[in-house]
């Protein structure tokens, strides 16, 4: 019930609110994403004659590699609190989706959407997502995948340089409690 009236969400905001206003957010945040595997019968039961076929768009259940699955994408701030999350169907892409999602009140003025850095893994290594990120001014700290780095060495010199990488800046902020309990 709590989930259908939003008081999760209001709980969750007041959360996030807080640790800003007391200068306890990070804004240097981190997105991954994980897949979480349906039962088998969670859409398989029979359906009545005339009934509508498939899954309710809610129920973010969708199909991926693994069979039936949903998706959870997450930016966390560097004391491992969610700052932000999308569920969605099988294995659909939405770094953007969590990125618009990601809003901390402020006691005074505009909420906050925009961190200092994005750290993130090699899977978000692609241009749409260092675009994104490049337009609205947050600093990219992704490694680039070998099979990436091969290609722009084989174009020469109409590769490109490649993206910076600040090794430094992700284990510096990644506080030494987080990285102990990972």
């Amino acid at each position: 019930m709590w989930a259908i009236d939003g008081t999760w969400e209001r709980v969750f905001t007041a959360l996030v609110a807080k640790a800003d206003a007391d200068d306890d957010l990070n804004w240097a945040v981190s997105v991954d994403s994980t897949v979480v595997r349906a039962h088998q019968h969670a859409a398989g039961a029979r359906k009545k004659k005339g009934a509508p076929t498939g899954e309710p768009p809610d129920h973010t259940i969708g199909r991926s590699r693994g069979g039936l699955s949903t998706k959870i994408h997450l930016a966390s701030d560097a004391q491992c609190r969610p700052l932000a999350f999308v569920l969605t169907a099988g294995d659909a892409p939405a770094f953007a989706h969590v990125m618009a999602r990601l809003r901390v009140p402020r006691r005074r003025g505009r909420p906050r959407t925009r961190p200092d850095v994005v750290l993130a893994d090699k899977a978000y290594s692609s241009r749409a997502i260092r675009e994104h990120l490049r337009k609205r001014g947050i600093r990219a700290v992704i490694p680039v995948p070998a099979d990436q780095r091969g290609h722009r060495l084989r174009r020469g010199s109409r590769g490109g340089r490649p993206p910076a990488f600040d090794r430094e800046h992700t284990s510096s902020a990644i506080p030494s409690n987080a990285a102990s309990t990972a």
